[in-house]
This record gives structure tokens, sequence and C-alpha cells, in this order.
């Protein structure tokens, strides 16, 4: 079985919309643990990561991880940009943030993140987070099209 999931395997990029350093760190210490070489991106600000990507520096198929507490645009109102934006709308987004507010969750899953994970013990939720998000990409089609490349 192991040949056969090197054979699924996909390069999928990750973009870390966090303005944290201490959490980027760890996100990618998580990689590192788990020995996964995928490309990594990090903005610090909606703002930031809506440049990257209407760029083309970051091309499909890649994966959003998102905090929601962020200056300048925060993580709700880079949602509401992605999810109005025809060539960024499919884009698939996990929110890793501090809120356990009931409103910033339900805002969240209305602009169809595909998860809401809270921030908390570091080192063991990361390993978690990143191991369950390679999961996801081994065995999830991602959109790859002509309009987001």
């Amino acid at each position: 079985m192991q040949t056969q999931s090197r054979h699924n395997y996909k390069e999928v990029t990750l973009l870390v919309v966090d303005d944290d350093d201490i959490d980027a760190i760890a996100l990618e210490r998580a990689l590192r643990k788990l020995r996964l070489l995928n490309t990594l991106h990090r903005a610090r600000d909606g703002l930031e990561a809506l440049t990257l990507l209407r760029s083309g520096v970051i091309s499909p198929p890649y994966i959003i991880l998102l905090d929601l507490n962020m200056p300048r645009m925060n993580g709700l109102e880079f949602l509401e940009a992605l999810r109005a934006d025809p060539i960024l709308t499919h884009a698939v987004v996990f929110v890793l943030t501090t809120s356990k507010s009931d409103e910033d969750l339900v805002a969240a899953y209305r602009k169809h993140v595909a998860g809401y994970v809270f921030k908390q013990h570091m080192d063991r939720d990361f390993l978690e987070v990143i191991g369950l998000i390679e999961h996801y990409w081994r065995i999830v089609e991602l959109p790859v099209n002509k309009e987001m490349s």
C-alpha cells in the first residue's frame, strides 16, 4: 500500500495566512516533523495573501491555512474577498485560530471553509492538523483548471 500512496501523491502548495511568527514557525516545524516537503508560502494578513494568489506566485492546487485575527484584512474579510473572486472562489481553506467565538465559527463555515480548528497546545495540535491536511490532499481532488493558473 505504501507504493499506492506514493503513486497517488499530489504536489500541493500550502499558503499560511497568519501574522503570528510563533504559529507560523510551529506550522513549519510540524511539516518538517512529518517529512512533508510541500512548498510553503506565508502572508501576514489577508491583503498580502490576495496579492500572492492574484499575482500567480502561488499556483494551484493549493490549500490555505487561515488565521482570523490579523491586522489590515482579517480572516473573515479575506474569506469574503476570496469567495467573491471568480478565479479564487474554489480555494480550499482551513481556519486555524484562537477564536472560540460562535459568530466567527458560523461566519467561516458560511464562507465554505473545509474545517475550523482551534490553536491550542501548538506542537501536538499542529502535528495532528498537518497530518489531517496531508491525508486530505492525498485523497481529495483539488481544483486545477486554466482559469486558476
